[in-house]
């Protein structure tokens, strides 16, 4: 259980000031699917009773650290609406999220603020997607892919570890592992030497600041998906 004496900070301060709504989760099980990656599945304390689901979706969790807690954002996996419910999934590192959800057990609950998760697919249909990320967007990209059901997809993922390879995917054609590199080169070039003329696509990006950012410009630049059909958004940061 998160300490409830412990101090949001400015950042809990400005979510309140922009109207954030606030629930607490409660940890109902566990499931870990690989030695890198964890699934804990939550009663959602009213969050999904209260708010339409869409592709995509996050929240922001509370993890402890000390005196203080510190705000991560995470994907609902596998909404259910009726029972109020949902997973999330942890591509585990030596950070306070990940430390808190290895040792997580039924019955923990945590904080979770609601406020600026934000998407709607593309209207008119495009003729495809490229979609590029890691195992820490898996669960979004995952969420895009049921969205999209059979349309045309081509999925690059970057894997940090061998075992990342073998985490569930909604589809398998289409879908590409590439080993991850400390720079993210090797996703890039990936991108990079499959590139074809998507002008008529929708790209989704959400890997490592920097990464996120090349594989953006590759996506303009090569595929010629125009800027405003391309959503890129750093899910983490390098060296943090």
């Amino acid at each position: 259980m998160v300490n409830e004496m412990a101090s949001r900070g400015w950042q809990g301060t400005i979510l309140k000031l922009f109207g954030a709504a606030d629930y607490e989760l409660t940890v109902t099980g566990r499931e870990q699917l690989s030695e890198h990656y964890l699934r804990l599945n939550f009663d959602a304390g009213g969050l999904l009773a209260e708010r339409d689901v869409h592709t995509t979706m996050w929240i922001r969790m509370w993890f402890p650290d000390g005196t203080k807690l510190h705000q991560r954002g995470y994907t609902l996996a596998n909404p259910d609406v009726a029972g109020d419910r949902f997973d999330v999934e942890f591509a585990l590192h030596d950070g306070i999220a990940s430390r808190w959800a290895c040792a997580a057990q039924t019955g923990d609950t945590i904080g979770a603020t609601m406020l600026g998760s934000s998407f709607t697919l593309p209207d008119p249909a495009p003729a495809g997607y490229v979609i590029v990320g890691d195992t820490a967007s898996l669960p979004a990209i995952n969420s895009l892919l049921e969205s999209i059901g059979d349309a045309p997809a081509r999925v690059f993922l970057a894997a940090g570890h061998d075992d990342d390879k073998e985490l569930p995917v909604v589809r398998d054609a289409g879908v590409e592992w590439i080993d991850r590199t400390e720079s993210g080169a090797g996703l890039v070039d990936a991108v990079s030497g499959a590139a074809y003329d998507a002008e008529d696509h929708f790209g989704w990006v959400a890997c490592d600041n920097r990464t996120t950012r090349a594989v953006a410009k590759v996506l303009r630049e090569q595929y010629r998906i125009p800027r405003n059909s391309i959503k890129a958004q750093a899910y983490w940061a390098q060296g943090a």
